[in-house]
């Protein structure tokens, strides 16, 4: 079964290919792009240009950061929390990569 506005928008795309409204658009004539992900390609362009990055990649510059802190610290009960910090990062690291899948 369509879906119920499936006809309206087969509609208003007619309408624009004959309004001209697709002509002259940049890429025009030539192939798409490779993409290796038919069916989330909308959502990973928006995601990619957002900014935006998987959880796990995000916690992992986090990490990157701690470890870089820890390095730089002397102190050794600073360096307790760091360390704690750490593994739990680790762990949610880990879990955000199980929910990737």
């Amino acid at each position: 079964m369509d879906h119920p506005l499936f006809e309206l928008i087969e509609q208003k795309i007619r309408e624009a290919e004959e309004a001209g409204e697709f002509d002259g658009l940049d890429g025009a004539g030539k192939p798409l792009p490779r993409c290796d992900d038919p069916a989330n390609a909308v959502f990973g362009r928006l995601v990619k240009e957002s900014g935006a990055v998987p959880e796990f990649v995000a916690l992992s510059r986090e990490l990157a950061k701690l470890r870089e802190e820890l390095h730089e610290t002397g102190d050794r009960t600073k360096r307790a929390e760091i360390l704690k910090v750490m593994s739990m990062m680790d762990a949610r690291i880990d879990l955000a990569k199980k929910a990737g899948r």
